[in-house]
């Protein structure tokens, strides 16, 4: 089949419409860190899982491969095309249908183009909480958070996404349609094939509905803003929460003083508490959900907070008295990456390590970077609650920036991956492979892993159509 036939073939599925060919097509084609800017036969954009299924197989027919995208937002290039001018990118967005909520099962199901904030406010609305929470998450959709397995800041609580579904719907790779949308809590019914697609990345199928968990809300929700002393405090801060807070602590976030210095410079709107507290490394914002009373709540909170003061692991804290100040204080996390790209251009890293061991790798890390790249900045803060820093290189003041990531880009994530890698972390901890860190898998992965993973994607894709160059793009070079 052409590119001619299959467009018309394409054009009579989804309607003329929907498939995309000329003009802008920039927030299709670009990644959503502008780093990389492809060129696709077209974007097609269908509005059921039928016309999803009929635009794989006639992709299939032809040997056109496919690029799955949901609202863009990822950070690992694994959602963009190739420079080719030959795939085809199927974008889910027109798919944003609630099919069902069921307040008995305490599940939702939705299809796979629903931005993340339409589905917690409409479980807000139902008096239920759906409490997955990203910086992106008035853009991103269930599907590709899905498809990425995306974290948050309340993972200790709840889990990445893959813990908050309980069955997908999914379009495989010979335009089949999988029907797993049971809702069922246990189904011991053979291979878990749900697993298999959840942070696959759209290289195994394409995502489009799912059921996911809801929760009843909260009584009550406290947030404290901490500086503590060292790293290694604010993880014994850690311990004592969980051993006072238990299945109450939903959000643990660290933040270095640099990382908070950037928001001060670049957002002087923002009140960020102990900015200039020289003895405070870092700080800790910690958040206690209570689903008895607000009064039990803070009394518990304000018990922690005695105790690390007694402990040496706080040396002053603030407790927001309202949501609106709760919400202040959660914006200055938030905004770290804003000021960090308002500061230039840098070298992100998401990666995760045992909480445990975290203040040496962070010793190590530091000292490493500054020896071999003198003057280089470190933001570092993330959920230190389960383990993952986003531990970001600054170009050195005064250096430009695209030059230093020309010539230090490698050098500053092979230092870093090595040093991750030493300490039995993951280099990549919620912001998936993608094609950008495709070569980093084949490096750090183990030869068993990798060679189940080769064979998962042959039986399942055996024609290679689906995101080719993502996840496993080394191997299929090799």
């Amino acid at each position: 089949m052409t590119s001619t036939a299959l467009l018309d073939t394409l054009r009579h599925t989804v309607g003329a419409a929907h498939v995309l060919t000329e003009g802008d097509l920039s927030a299709y084609e670009q990644d959503w860190r502008k780093r990389v800017h492809g060129k696709s036969l077209a974007v097609v954009r269908p509005g059921t899982t039928q016309e999803v299924a009929a635009v794989v197989k006639a992709c299939a027919a032809a040997g056109v491969s496919i690029v799955p995208q949901g609202g863009n937002t990822g950070l690992s290039v694994g959602s963009t095309p190739d420079h080719s001018g030959q795939q085809v990118v199927l974008s889910l967005q027109r798919m944003q249908a609630v099919r069902q909520l069921d307040a008995d099962n305490l599940t939702v199901t939705v299809e796979a183009g629903v931005i993340l904030q339409t589905l917690q406010e409409t479980a807000d609305k139902a008096g239920f909480l759906f409490p997955l929470s990203l910086a992106a998450e008035g853009s991103c959709t269930i599907g590709g958070n899905l498809g990425t397995n995306a974290g948050g800041t309340q993972v200790l609580r709840y889990g990445n996404a893959r813990e908050l579904c309980l069955g997908l719907e999914v379009v495989t790779p010979q335009g089949e349609i999988w029907d797993g949308l049971t809702g069922l809590r246990k189904d011991n019914t053979g291979y878990d094939l749900r697993d298999l697609f959840i942070g696959s990345e759209g290289t195994l199928g394409i995502i489009t509905a799912a059921t996911m968990k809801l929760f009843p809300q909260p009584a009550a929700q406290l947030t404290a803003f901490a500086a503590v002393p060292s790293m290694e405090a604010a993880v014994r801060l850690l311990g004592l929460a969980h051993q006072h807070l238990a299945a109450g602590l939903t959000g643990f976030e660290v933040m270095g003083r640099f990382a908070l210095s950037l928001v001060v410079k670049h957002m002087p709107q923002l009140r960020v508490p102990f900015a200039d507290m020289a003895e405070a490394p870092y700080c800790v914002l910690l958040e206690n959900s209570d689903s008895e009373s607000e009064a039990h709540a803070r009394a518990r909170f304000e018990h922690l907070l005695e105790l690390a003061f007694e402990e040496g692991c706080v040396l002053d804290a603030v407790v927001a008295e309202s949501m609106a100040q709760a919400h202040d204080l959660w914006h200055i996390r938030e905004s770290i990456p804003l000021a960090q790209a308002e500061e230039g251009l840098n070298i992100k890293h998401d990666i995760s390590i045992q909480a445990s061991r975290i203040p040496a790798f962070v010793e190590h890390a530091d000292a490493v970077l500054q020896r071999e790249i003198p003057g280089v900045r470190l933001v570092n803060f993330g959920h230190l609650g389960d383990g993952n820093l986003h531990y970001n290189v600054q170009v050195p003041e005064g250096e430009d920036g695209k030059t230093f990531l020309r010539d230090k880009e490698d050098l500053v994530n092979t230092l870093v991956y090595d040093a991750v890698a030493q300490f039995g972390g993951s280099f990549s901890a919620e912001h998936g492979v993608g094609a950008l860190k495709a070569d980093k898998l084949a490096h750090y992965k183990s030869p068993v892993a990798l060679g189940m993973m080769r064979a998962i994607k042959q039986a399942l894709d055996p024609q290679g159509l689906m995101n080719p160059g993502c996840v496993l793009q080394v191997l299929d070079r090799a």
